[in-house]
């Protein structure tokens, strides 16, 4: 491996709903999961789904989380340390693909792995919105945002699936000036993340003339970790970014404490969980035993494994060393990703979102993300945003008790969802002084 081409990978999960809108996968935890819905809730005002439709939807998310992640990992143009969210991305992808039709629809459920129409599915959506965004001891949020050109008419079945299932507000717009349409849409993107998402769309990306409509998801956390690391413990180490390659970045440390965290291991990888205040969120970060090339590591996994770890886990006494990071990603565009998973049509002439519309005339220009995260002694503080461009397709229509964990060179991490399983954030470190 090159060393442009860095190792380390950092895969977030958390079920989301407030960072990168997530792709994600779910586990049904005995301590967290007390009967047949995932969603039941005392005042009644999220709707329940019961535990198998549930698992399978988030074995959905989860499982295109990793065939994205795989697809941004092998790509040689970018950047030293990843991050983004499966869920802000799938979500996104999912209001659009409400409006697909003929093999446009087929190749989007075959990436999406979705029905239609599906009266379950739309319940699981529901209520995974409005789960996210309770309160808790750490602040989670998700919006998502129809922008309407003028006097552009959509279908009003497609406008009541997304605003009743996905929550989605409508808004008219003008997109003859792209540079204030773009303004308009970012300081929405702003506002609901804390404004840490900041120009997700450029305004070179909104044709004036064939722009009609644009799709938006945000997500937004923060929280503070369960067992937090002191500030004072924190000092330089060695990072081996890639074979022979050292930098020195501050490190955090919790040494010889009585804590114990969930842990697992296989023959060449340690797995850590740390926890958020509340236990509804953790940070699951996937270690390499040696310095490894990265992208294989990606490879190797899928939400599968990635399940197969959390049954294995068990509470262990672990001294951790951790780096502290901050990404912030460029707008990141999707479309070649997405293509090369099977997603084709709906990017050239022969798109189909006559669920849109009622006509064949539209459709996806580019999907947009971009995403944020900051990790550090308190906690971790992430956010992350999609933006689904529609327009015209022309004018005309071990050895030891204690186990030690020691992230001194690249590894994977994802910001996962405990309640519901769901991965809301993924990344990959390369080089925590990046």
């Amino acid at each position: 491996m090159n060393m442009t081409k860095r190792k380390m990978i950092f895969c977030f999960l958390a079920s989301f709903v407030v960072l990168s809108v997530i792709s994600v996968y779910v586990i049904f935890n005995p301590l967290n999961v007390s009967d047949d819905s995932i969603f039941d809730d005392p005042s009644n005002t999220i709707p329940s789904l019961n535990q198998e439709d549930s698992t399978a939807y988030v074995k959905t998310i989860n499982s295109f989380a990793f065939d994205l992640l795989k697809q941004m990992t092998n790509d040689p143009l970018k950047e030293d340390n990843l991050f983004y969210s499966p869920y802000s991305v799938f979500t996104a992808l999912a209001m659009t693909y409400e409006g697909a039709s003929g093999k446009t629809a087929s190749e989007m459920a075959d990436v999406l792995k979705i029905p239609q129409d599906n009266i379950s599915f739309h319940t699981y959506v529901s209520s995974l919105y409005s789960y996210l965004n309770q309160k808790d001891l750490y602040t989670l949020s998700t919006a998502n945002a129809l922008w309407i050109k003028e006097n552009y008419e959509i279908l009003s079945s497609y406008l009541s699936t997304v605003e009743t299932y996905y929550h989605a507000a409508s808004q008219s717009i003008d997109f003859s000036d792209p540079t204030e349409a773009a303004q308009i849409i970012n300081q929405w993107v702003e506002d609901n993340t804390n404004n840490l998402i900041k120009d997700l769309i450029p305004p070179d990306a909104i044709d004036p003339v064939l722009c009609r409509l644009i799709l938006t998801n945000a997500i937004y956390f923060k929280g503070t970790w369960e067992v937090q690391f002191d500030e004072q413990n924190t000092t330089n180490r060695d990072f081996e970014v890639s074979e022979g390659i050292i930098t020195n970045v501050p490190t955090m440390t919790m040494v010889g404490t009585k804590e114990r965290f969930n842990y697992t291991e296989t023959d060449t990888l340690q797995i850590l969980e740390l926890p958020y205040a509340g236990n509804s969120l953790s940070m699951v970060i996937i270690l390499p035993k040696t310095q490894t090339d990265l992208s294989t590591v990606v490879e190797s996994i899928d939400e599968t494994a990635y399940n197969r770890w959390f049954e294995s886990m068990e509470k262990q006494e672990v001294d951790i060393y951790l780096p502290t990071f901050k990404i912030e990603t460029p707008v990141l565009t999707l479309n070649d990703y997405l293509q090369n998973l099977g997603i084709r049509d709906a990017f050239g002439m022969n798109a189909d979102f006559s669920g849109i519309t009622g006509n064949k005339e539209l459709r996806i220009s580019d999907v947009l993300h971009k995403a944020y995260i900051d990790v550090n002694e308190e906690g971790t503080e992430a956010a992350a945003a999609t933006a689904v461009i529609m327009e015209l397709k022309s004018i005309n229509g071990g050895g030891s008790s204690r186990i030690v964990f020691d992230c001194d060179h690249p590894f994977l991490f994802t910001l996962h969802h405990r309640d519901t399983g769901t991965i809301l954030f993924m990344g990959a470190v390369e080089n925590p002084s990046s």
